[in-house]
């Protein structure tokens, strides 16, 4: 009997089957399930958060999220999600325009409207408050640092173990964007720090990882490479912060499947590991994913499908 090829499954809505129908619905130009979706996952907000941002990225190119909006404009969900969706829509602009190009300022600045909007209406929600964060990277010069710490102040009371919240913080005050490495680096490891054990928050080292990689390609004009490149992935440092996040977060996570909320981080982790170098976590992480995989990090490296087969086949990765 031929043995079954290993062939990665790239799930949008990250086995989110709840999520799959609403973003079915999406396609149709119908909103309720978008509401009866938000109005299940109540105040989870680490399901919440992965929910809306997911909803958003399809939402971005209909007008489902205004149809409901002009439905229940009193509804904070779709105030919550109409946030998200304009958030999207404004980096949507910016990566097609290019970077350097001049932005939208209307474009931003009514993202920002929607999400203090959207902030009034759920004052208990940290999700309007993340993509307010994130925004805020559109500004050329960024924002003021009192604003930007007021905002995350209001995300971090809210819910202070965000994975997405400090991911986008991670992001601004990435080189590509309105900080340093270092400055970077510094903020990843603090969280990562100060989080309890089992919580995915010591990933933000690796995905601080990949944004140094990419700020270097984009000097290098996509060149893989250019100088510096070489150990970016396997030098001490970055092994180090591989098993450290291993054990801090998913060798002591609880048993059990995936949830789609982790998909993405353990992704991140996956690539990283792989990458530097250790194939102890390697192939735990990637035996933990089995089929399920994201794009990203993967495709900053190459093609994600070749990578992913090419590294369970060298580790031994069966299921």
């Amino acid at each position: 009997m031929a043995r079954d090829r290993f062939t990665p499954e790239y799930d949008p809505a990250c086995g989110d089957a709840p999520l799959t129908a609403a973003r079915q619905d999406i396609v149709i130009g119908r909103w309720q399930g978008l509401r009866d979706l938000l109005w299940a996952t109540g105040a989870d907000w680490t399901l919440r958060g992965h929910r809306v941002r997911l909803l958003a990225q399809a939402c971005a190119g209909s007008s489902t999220a205004e149809s409901w909006l002009a439905a229940e404009p009193g509804s904070g969900d779709a105030l919550v999600l109409r946030a998200a969706t304009e958030t999207t829509r404004a980096f949507n602009l910016a990566i097609t325009a290019g970077r350097g190009a001049p932005i939208d300022r209307d474009r931003v600045d009514g993202a920002v409207l929607a999400c203090l909007r959207a902030t009034d209406a759920c004052p208990e929600d940290p999700t309007p408050w993340v993509s307010l964060i994130s925004v805020a990277r559109l500004y050329p010069s960024g924002v003021r640092r009192r604003e930007l710490a007021r905002w995350w102040d209001e995300l971090h009371r809210r819910d202070p173990y965000s994975t997405e919240g400090h991911l986008q913080v991670l992001h601004y005050y990435s080189a590509r964007w309105h900080g340093t490495h270092g400055l970077m680096y510094d903020f990843a490891r603090d969280a990562a720090g100060a989080a309890p054990p089992g919580c995915p928050l010591p990933v933000l080292v690796q995905y601080a990882r990949v944004e140094e990689y990419r700020y270097v390609l984009d000097g290098a004009h996509g060149m893989r490479g250019a100088v510096g490149v070489g150990r970016h992935w396997d030098h001490d440092g970055a092994v180090n912060d591989v098993r450290r996040t291993w054990e801090r977060w998913v060798r002591v996570r609880p048993d059990g499947e995936v949830a789609p909320t982790e998909l993405r981080d353990l992704n991140q982790l996956a690539h990283a590991a792989c990458l530097a170098g250790t194939p102890e976590v390697a192939a735990d992480v990637l035996r933990l994913l089995g089929r399920r995989a994201t794009r990203t990090p993967w495709s900053y490296t190459g093609d994600p499908t070749r990578q992913l087969v090419k590294w369970r086949e060298e580790l031994g990765v069966r299921g």
